[in-house]
């Protein structure tokens, strides 16, 4: 039985970027698409404050983890990490914070 990989990302923005982030996916680099193994993506906003949630579907966890060590993770991610190495330099708060936790489907 084949079992997909599922890693969630969770990210908190500052209230002021939330509509950034919004835009960073909308116009995104779509870099994840041409990776091996990559099945789909779905991007969760929150109804209230909350978490955003980047839920990427996965042949395997080995292919996730070549995803986040690419150059096409890098070149997905760069708006952003700019935005937070910026942000940094000014001696201001990040304003995204991101982390994740990986699953395994065992049912559809």
């Amino acid at each position: 039985m084949k079992k997909d990989f599922v890693a969630i990302n969770y990210i908190k923005c500052e209230d002021h970027y939330r509509e950034r982030f919004e835009q960073l996916f909308a116009t995104r680099a779509h870099a994840i698409d041409r990776m091996p193994g990559f099945l789909n993506m779905e991007v969760l906003k929150p109804n209230e404050q909350g978490e955003y949630l980047i839920v990427s579907h996965w042949e395997s966890e080995e292919q996730f983890k070549k995803w986040t060590s690419s150059p096409e993770f890098l070149e997905g991610h760069k708006r952003g990490f700019e935005d937070i190495r910026k942000a940094r330099e000014e001696g201001k708060t990040p304003p995204m914070t991101s982390s994740f936790k990986t699953y395994q489907v065992i049912t559809h």
